[in-house]
């Protein structure tokens, strides 16, 4: 298969090496410094190009690889709220090709599946109330993060009690909040907690490192290259919308 890159920062280059150990092709590496190469031939070649940058620029990435024909994949968060609704319908009405996900590792794709199946069980057990932290690296620029956010919808679709999170500090009973650290150079932890007065239940993912992130990107991308429209992480993996 033959991948493009865009942005070519620490998770960048990681996604290389296991393209490339999983024997496909990068045929172009787009960064700040090479804008133009999206117009080139050996970008549009690509079977799929694979997104990692930031909010300010992610929109404007995705335009120009659907102006180039090229099926996407993005880990990218902190677009969504502007440009979310635009995205979906250029994929499911004008042909275009994405998958995104806030977080593409394997183990949050598991632990995921483990916060909507708990969330479930806690309906039935009032005395606990949910609360969420993340800690990232000082350099992550949105807060709440991308995935705090994703866990936090799979808890509000599952906890009748919940109807909406917020930032920092819940004012009313149906909010679910989520705190934010920023500090050193965290790869991603995410705990959900549950709250009573006798005792507490939490559950953890902590990152050790970028490669499931990049590997799950690639296998994301070897997904996406034989299929169309707004994909995600329960379209690879079904278990999700257990």
């Amino acid at each position: 298969m033959k991948i493009a890159l865009i942005g070519y920062g620490k998770m960048g280059k990681e996604i290389e090496k296991i393209a490339l150990n999983r024997g496909h092709e990068i045929v172009c590496i787009i960064d700040i410094n090479n804008q133009d190469d999206f117009n080139s031939d050996a970008f549009r070649s690509a079977d799929v190009a694979i997104e990692f940058t930031n909010p300010m620029v992610a929109y404007s990435n995705y335009i120009r690889t659907f102006e180039a024909g090229v099926k996407l994949v993005s880990g990218s968060t902190g677009w969504m709220a502007e440009h979310g609704d635009e995205i979906k319908e250029m994929c499911e009405k004008g042909g275009k090709t994405l998958f995104w996900s806030s977080n593409f590792s394997l183990g949050v794709t598991i632990f995921s599946a483990i916060n909507k199946y708990l969330a479930k069980i806690m309906n039935q057990f009032h005395e606990y109330d949910v609360e969420m932290t993340e800690w990232h690296h000082v350099h992550k620029l949105d807060a709440p993060s991308g995935t705090a956010i994703t866990l936090a919808e799979g808890v509000l679709d599952n906890l009748v009690r919940k109807s909406e999170w917020v930032k920092e500090v819940a004012t009313l009973d149906n909010q679910l909040p989520i705190k934010s650290v920023r500090e050193g150079e965290i790869f991603g932890i995410h705990t959900i907690r549950y709250d009573s007065a006798v005792d507490s239940i939490s559950i953890t993912h902590d990152a050790k490192n970028r490669g499931g992130f990049a590997l799950g990107a690639v296998i994301a991308a070897e997904f996406t290259a034989n299929r169309e429209g707004y994909l995600g992480m329960e379209d690879l993996f079904p278990f999700l919308k257990d």
